[in-house]
Protein backbone atom coordinates (compact mmCIF):
# COMPACT_ATOMS: atom_id res chain seq x y z
CA UNK A 1 0.00 0.00 0.00
CA UNK A 2 1.25 3.52 -0.94
CA UNK A 3 1.47 6.36 1.73
CA UNK A 4 -0.11 9.18 0.55
CA UNK A 5 1.17 12.51 2.16
CA UNK A 6 -0.95 13.61 5.08
CA UNK A 7 -2.22 10.32 5.62
CA UNK A 8 -1.02 7.21 8.35
CA UNK A 9 -1.32 4.07 8.91
CA UNK A 10 -3.23 2.90 12.08
CA UNK A 11 0.17 0.40 13.32
CA UNK A 12 1.86 3.99 13.10
CA UNK A 13 -0.35 6.22 15.29
CA UNK A 14 0.26 6.82 19.06
CA UNK A 15 -0.53 8.80 21.90
CA UNK A 16 -1.76 12.81 21.24
CA UNK A 17 -1.59 11.98 17.22
CA UNK A 18 -4.27 13.53 15.81
CA UNK A 19 -6.76 12.11 13.01
CA UNK A 20 -9.82 13.12 10.96
CA UNK A 21 -12.36 10.92 11.03
CA UNK A 22 -15.48 11.25 9.39
CA UNK A 23 -14.26 14.43 8.77
CA UNK A 24 -13.74 15.67 12.38
CA UNK A 25 -10.03 16.30 13.90
CA UNK A 26 -10.32 13.98 16.74
CA UNK A 27 -6.93 12.88 19.14
CA UNK A 28 -5.40 9.76 19.79
CA UNK A 29 -6.32 9.28 23.29
CA UNK A 30 -5.16 5.46 24.21
CA UNK A 31 -3.76 2.85 21.86
CA UNK A 32 -4.15 -0.86 22.22
CA UNK A 33 -2.48 -3.58 20.15
CA UNK A 34 -3.89 -7.31 19.88
CA UNK A 35 -1.97 -9.56 18.31
CA UNK A 36 -3.63 -12.68 17.20
CA UNK A 37 -2.49 -16.19 18.34
CA UNK A 38 -3.59 -18.20 14.91
CA UNK A 39 -0.98 -17.95 12.13
CA UNK A 40 -2.30 -15.74 9.45
CA UNK A 41 -4.69 -13.66 11.73
CA UNK A 42 -4.51 -9.91 11.28
CA UNK A 43 -2.85 -7.67 14.21
CA UNK A 44 -5.52 -5.03 15.46
CA UNK A 45 -5.23 -1.91 16.51
CA UNK A 46 -7.94 -0.40 18.98
CA UNK A 47 -8.42 2.69 19.59
CA UNK A 48 -9.97 5.72 21.93
CA UNK A 49 -10.37 8.85 20.22
CA UNK A 50 -11.45 12.01 21.43
CA UNK A 51 -13.47 14.63 19.08
CA UNK A 52 -11.75 17.48 19.10
CA UNK A 53 -15.16 20.01 19.17
CA UNK A 54 -17.39 17.54 20.72
CA UNK A 55 -14.93 16.32 23.52
CA UNK A 56 -17.32 12.55 23.07
CA UNK A 57 -14.75 9.85 22.89
CA UNK A 58 -15.13 7.01 20.95
CA UNK A 59 -13.34 3.37 20.84
CA UNK A 60 -12.67 2.23 17.29
CA UNK A 61 -10.96 -1.05 15.97
CA UNK A 62 -8.46 -1.15 12.45
CA UNK A 63 -6.34 -3.48 10.76
CA UNK A 64 -2.69 -2.48 10.86
CA UNK A 65 -2.58 -0.94 7.14
CA UNK A 66 -5.95 0.65 7.25
CA UNK A 67 -5.35 4.59 6.59
CA UNK A 68 -6.22 7.86 7.99
CA UNK A 69 -5.78 11.53 6.77
CA UNK A 70 -4.14 13.20 9.33
CA UNK A 71 -5.72 16.56 11.25
CA UNK A 72 -3.90 19.99 10.95
CA UNK A 73 -2.30 19.96 14.66
CA UNK A 74 -0.06 22.47 16.35
CA UNK A 75 2.30 21.49 19.90
CA UNK A 76 2.52 24.66 21.86
CA UNK A 77 4.70 25.05 24.78
CA UNK A 78 2.20 26.26 27.96
CA UNK A 79 2.63 26.95 31.77
CA UNK A 80 0.31 26.10 34.33
CA UNK A 81 -0.77 29.72 35.79
CA UNK A 82 -2.96 28.07 38.61
CA UNK A 83 -6.09 25.32 39.43
CA UNK A 84 -8.71 24.28 41.76
CA UNK A 85 -10.96 21.31 41.95
CA UNK A 86 -12.63 22.25 38.51
CA UNK A 87 -9.79 23.67 36.17
CA UNK A 88 -6.41 24.80 35.33
CA UNK A 89 -5.40 27.82 33.98
CA UNK A 90 -2.44 27.85 31.82
CA UNK A 91 -0.65 30.41 29.37
CA UNK A 92 0.68 30.12 26.21
CA UNK A 93 4.76 30.35 26.08
CA UNK A 94 4.47 32.02 22.92
CA UNK A 95 2.17 34.68 22.60
CA UNK A 96 1.33 34.79 26.57
CA UNK A 97 -2.64 34.35 25.82
CA UNK A 98 -4.44 32.47 28.53
CA UNK A 99 -7.21 29.84 28.42
CA UNK A 100 -8.42 26.98 31.05
CA UNK A 101 -9.39 23.87 30.93
CA UNK A 102 -11.89 21.80 32.83
CA UNK A 103 -11.52 18.55 34.53
CA UNK A 104 -13.26 16.94 31.87
CA UNK A 105 -11.81 18.30 29.62
CA UNK A 106 -8.16 17.10 30.39
CA UNK A 107 -9.65 13.91 32.47
CA UNK A 108 -6.28 11.66 31.96
CA UNK A 109 -3.97 14.55 32.54
CA UNK A 110 -5.53 15.74 35.75
CA UNK A 111 -3.76 13.22 38.21
CA UNK A 112 -0.46 14.70 36.61
CA UNK A 113 -0.98 18.28 37.02
CA UNK A 114 0.79 20.43 39.25
CA UNK A 115 1.26 24.50 39.32
CA UNK A 116 4.18 25.75 37.94
CA UNK A 117 4.74 22.08 36.27
CA UNK A 118 7.26 22.65 33.27
CA UNK A 119 7.19 20.91 29.59
CA UNK A 120 3.59 20.90 28.83
CA UNK A 121 2.30 21.23 25.15
CA UNK A 122 -1.02 22.45 24.38
CA UNK A 123 -2.57 21.18 21.30
CA UNK A 124 -4.29 23.30 19.08
CA UNK A 125 -5.78 23.36 15.38
CA UNK A 126 -7.31 26.53 13.97
CA UNK A 127 -6.81 28.30 16.54
CA UNK A 128 -8.69 26.36 19.09
CA UNK A 129 -6.51 24.46 22.22
CA UNK A 130 -7.93 20.68 21.99
CA UNK A 131 -5.80 19.25 24.33
CA UNK A 132 -2.47 18.82 26.69
CA UNK A 133 0.55 16.67 25.72
CA UNK A 134 2.44 15.70 29.22
CA UNK A 135 6.22 15.10 29.66
CA UNK A 136 6.90 11.35 30.02
CA UNK A 137 7.78 11.47 33.39
CA UNK A 138 6.76 13.76 36.06
CA UNK A 139 7.65 14.55 39.60
CA UNK A 140 4.81 14.02 42.12
CA UNK A 141 5.63 14.37 45.77
CA UNK A 142 4.17 11.36 48.03
CA UNK A 143 1.93 12.92 50.69
CA UNK A 144 0.62 9.37 51.92
CA UNK A 145 2.21 6.15 52.74
CA UNK A 146 2.82 3.54 55.54
CA UNK A 147 6.20 3.96 56.90
CA UNK A 148 8.94 2.69 55.26
CA UNK A 149 10.27 -0.98 56.28
CA UNK A 150 13.77 -1.63 58.30
CA UNK A 151 15.63 -2.79 55.92
CA UNK A 152 13.51 -2.48 53.01
CA UNK A 153 15.38 -3.20 49.39
CA UNK A 154 15.00 -1.43 46.51
CA UNK A 155 13.57 -4.52 44.21
CA UNK A 156 11.43 -5.47 47.22
CA UNK A 157 7.40 -5.54 47.51
CA UNK A 158 5.99 -2.54 46.86
CA UNK A 159 3.31 -0.57 48.83
CA UNK A 160 0.59 2.12 47.89
CA UNK A 161 1.49 6.29 48.00
CA UNK A 162 -1.17 9.18 47.40
CA UNK A 163 0.81 11.88 45.69
CA UNK A 164 0.29 15.54 45.69
CA UNK A 165 -2.43 15.04 43.37
CA UNK A 166 -4.55 12.40 44.78
CA UNK A 167 -2.62 9.79 42.28
CA UNK A 168 -2.22 6.46 44.07
CA UNK A 169 0.29 4.51 42.68
CA UNK A 170 2.59 1.36 44.09
CA UNK A 171 6.19 2.03 44.90
CA UNK A 172 9.21 0.48 46.75
CA UNK A 173 8.62 0.47 50.38
CA UNK A 174 11.55 1.63 51.16
CA UNK A 175 9.69 5.77 50.27
CA UNK A 176 8.18 7.50 52.95
CA UNK A 177 5.86 10.36 53.12
CA UNK A 178 7.88 13.69 51.39
CA UNK A 179 9.95 11.98 49.00
CA UNK A 180 9.41 13.32 45.59
CA UNK A 181 9.37 10.31 42.94
CA UNK A 182 8.97 9.98 38.69
CA UNK A 183 5.39 8.68 37.62
CA UNK A 184 5.74 8.05 34.02
CA UNK A 185 2.69 9.37 32.52
CA UNK A 186 1.59 7.03 29.96
CA UNK A 187 1.09 4.27 32.20
CA UNK A 188 0.12 5.78 35.46
CA UNK A 189 3.28 3.68 37.35
CA UNK A 190 5.96 4.87 39.53
CA UNK A 191 9.81 5.45 37.27
CA UNK A 192 12.10 6.13 39.78
CA UNK A 193 12.94 8.23 43.01
CA UNK A 194 14.14 11.89 42.17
Amino acid sequence: MIKLPGMIRASDLKKTDAVKIDGAPCIVETVTVQKPSARGAVTLYKFRFRDAQSKRKTDLTFRGDEMFEEAELERRPVQILFGDESSFSFMDQQDFSQFSLSRDEIEDEWPYLTEGQEGILALTSEGRVLGLELPVLVPLPIVETRPSIKGGSVTARTKPAVLSTGLTVQVPEYLETGDVIRVDTRTGLYASKT
